[in-house]
């Protein structure tokens, strides 16, 4: 994925200026910066939800609106765990859906399909729920099924917007080594929203900071301060503490 300075503003008011990155082929991007930075409508961007004001993005080598190929593109929205926890869905199930992108909405689930949400269910390590009802799941178990259904579209690019949002600590150290897995063993490109920074350096290769601008760091050797704070404020307080 490529954006070449792209804006957008909601009215008069500017989201995003002149934003320019790339994104290559086995990236684990972090995407950080305070509340109203612009980092959803970043995603949003990325997902062709919104159409920049000015500058071009192109996704796999085409321009973002002559792109069809969204089965390549996975997506963890910010609250994928807010739904009624009475909805009356199996783990399979909901996974099973992540295949609509590839095969179609009204076309029967083919052998193919079934196999693609049973490994999608295998690597998400929850194989052992998929005949749970969702409702009954944890807030980390959840989070997994719907990487789950992310998975089962076969994506080379996901996207994850403030995935532990409401997940417990434990939860959330499964939850990154499960990342790290999906980034490092299999290849996949990731791009995380985080407002933590200390678990998101811990397995990023890129930062990308946001405030209106955005600048991006590779981190992949270490950290300086400048690339962990560059987009807040300059005399923000920090307090060290150890998830462990």
């Amino acid at each position: 994925m490529e954006f070449k300075k792209v804006s957008y503003s909601y009215g008069k008011q500017p989201a995003l200026e002149n934003v320019s990155f790339s994104i290559e082929k086995g990236d684990f991007v972090g995407v950080i910066g305070p509340n109203g930075s612009g980092k959803t409508t970043l995603v949003k961007l990325m997902l062709g939800l919104l159409k920049p004001d000015s500058g071009s993005i192109t996704v796999f080598g085409k321009g973002i609106q002559e792109f069809r190929d969204w089965h390549r593109v996975g997506y963890v929205p910010q609250k994928a765990t807010n739904f009624d926890q009475n909805f009356p869905a199996t783990v399979f199930e909901v996974a099973s859906m992540g295949r609509f992108s590839k095969a179609g909405l009204m076309r029967q689930p083919s052998e193919a399909d079934r196999k693609a949400v049973e490994k999608a269910l295998h690597v998400a390590g929850i194989t052992n729920l998929q005949n749970s009802r969702i409702g009954d799941l944890s807030g980390g178990q959840q989070q997994r099924v719907f990487i789950a259904r992310a998975l089962a579209a076969e994506p080379d690019l996901l996207i994850l917007d403030e995935p532990t949002v409401g997940v417990d600590m434990k939860a959330q150290h499964n939850f990154y080594s499960l990342l790290k897995q999906l980034n490092g063993e299999m290849g996949m490109t990731l791009v995380l929203v985080s407002h933590d920074v200390g678990m998101i350096t811990k397995s990023v290769s890129k930062l990308a900071c946001v405030n209106v601008t955005a600048t991006f760091h590779d981190v992949s050797k270490g950290f300086e301060e400048a690339a962990l704070f560059c987009s807040y404020a300059k005399d923000v307080g920090v307090v060290p503490h150890h998830h462990d």
